[in-house]
């Protein structure tokens, strides 16, 4: 009997793990995003090189980076405020439709021979644009395609296409741009649109969970962050985010490091981390997404968790070692990003769902590009060791500081 029982676990885990693709329309829409994302990762792949071909700069990829995420810095609140007036699914089909066409221009100029470091900076900011909506729309389309019990696990497989992607995407990349050239790359992430389009259009509108769009008012942007300020679970959430974002998230500008003057390695060691990483938050992806509701403790542990992974890969005494600690690294960076959407998810009135997902997309994307030259900075004066430390006990003390603003969010469900 005990073979059995085994197998009659493994088949429900799997269930719990997987429950929201008994949803149509959700299921449509993760095979779909399945296809993009790998597209996505490959052109940031080949976008990246496409620069260092134009320019061997590496002060021009960093220009490139800013170019495509500084729009969500500057109006990603605004978007989550069309987000709420208009309806999600059509507005995702604008915006993937949107990055078909600036892929396949990308790939028309790449191709030809006639890109230009303009070009692909200006096409940058236009995805950027194009992010700062699509970006709260697609989090909360979530909470449309599956009943509220089955948010978190919703967020989580969303989280592990999108690190299935990372692992697969530069993978596919890096072979095309050997064989054929760089522009291949943006081919296949324009026609990968289609996939989601289909997807949007094929859905059955009538089972969606939507809710009414907010009229146009002044000041709905500074009601989001009102919003969000003042419900402790929404401020605890959005605390935590940017402390991980913004010391723990630095992981292109530590690991290079630490694979060559802790471990005194070469680009096979970087490689191994980043592998241990992904692997991670493949496995932690789908913890998460066997969970059935997120709360503040839950999100609050997790943070405390990745901070004292931090200080383990810090002191680890060998490369095995540190491998072993990074794989736990990515489960709980997994862990943390996928409870803080759905926490805050959850707890946001449907009216506002948009605005809110703008304002963690906002943290989210914005922390790395303002901790990753001050990560850099401190591992290049006392090396990747002590810029692990600073990650690690930033984080353990964002979680201590959250401490209070936890006890008041006790409100929530129970664990």
């Amino acid at each position: 009997m005990r073979p059995v029982r085994v197998f009659a676990g493994l088949r429900a885990a799997r269930g719990r793990v997987f429950r929201s693709l008994s949803e149509r329309n959700y299921r449509r829409f993760f095979a779909g995003h399945s296809c993009s994302v790998v597209g996505t990762w490959m052109q940031r792949i080949g976008q990246d090189w496409l620069v260092l071909e134009l320019t061997g700069s590496a002060f021009a990829l960093g220009v490139s980076m800013v170019c495509q995420f500084l729009p969500v810095l500057v109006g990603g609140v605004w978007g989550g405020v069309v987000v709420d007036r208009v309806d999600t699914r059509r507005l995702l089909m604008v915006t993937q439709a949107a990055q078909a066409v600036l892929a396949a221009a990308l790939a028309a100029f790449s191709l030809t021979g006639t890109a230009t470091l303009p070009i692909v900076y200006g096409l940058a900011a236009g995805l950027g644009i194009v992010t700062v909506f699509d970006n709260p729309a697609r989090h909360t389309f979530v909470a449309e395609l599956v009943g509220e019990a089955d948010i978190v696990n919703a967020q989580a497989l969303n989280s592990l296409v999108n690190n299935a992607g990372r692992l697969a995407g530069p993978a596919l990349a890096g072979a095309l741009i050997v064989l054929v050239g760089v522009g291949v790359t943006f081919v296949i992430n324009a026609v990968s649109f289609l996939a989601v389009l289909v997807a949007l259009w094929l859905m059955d509108v009538g089972t969606l969970r939507r809710r009414p769009p907010v009229p146009r008012a002044p000041g709905q942007a500074r009601a989001g962050l009102r919003y969000v300020w003042r419900h402790p679970e929404l401020r605890l959430a959005i605390v935590l985010v940017a402390v991980v974002s913004v010391f723990g998230q630095n992981f292109r500008v530590v690991f290079p490091i630490l694979a060559s003057e802790v471990f005194h390695g070469d680009a096979r060691v970087y490689g191994w981390l980043t592998a241990a990483l992904g692997l991670g938050a493949v496995a932690g992806g789908m913890a998460a997404a066997a969970a059935t509701t997120a709360t503040p403790r839950r999100l609050l542990l997790a943070c405390a968790a990745f901070g004292a992974v931090n200080l383990a890969v810090a002191g680890a005494p060998a490369l095995g070692v540190a491998l072993a600690a990074v794989v736990l690294l990515g489960v709980t960076n997994m862990v943390v990003n996928t409870l803080a959407r759905a926490l805050m998810q959850l707890r946001t009135a449907p009216e506002l769902r948009g605005r809110v997902m703008a304002i963690n997309g906002l943290v989210f994307l914005g922390g790395t590009p303002v901790g990753g030259p001050l990560m850099g900075l401190l591992c290049e004066w006392w090396g990747a060791r002590a810029g692990l430390l600073v990650s690690g006990a930033a984080c353990l003390a964002g979680a201590v500081a959250v401490v209070p603003v936890q006890r008041l969010a006790r409100s929530g469900p129970a664990l």
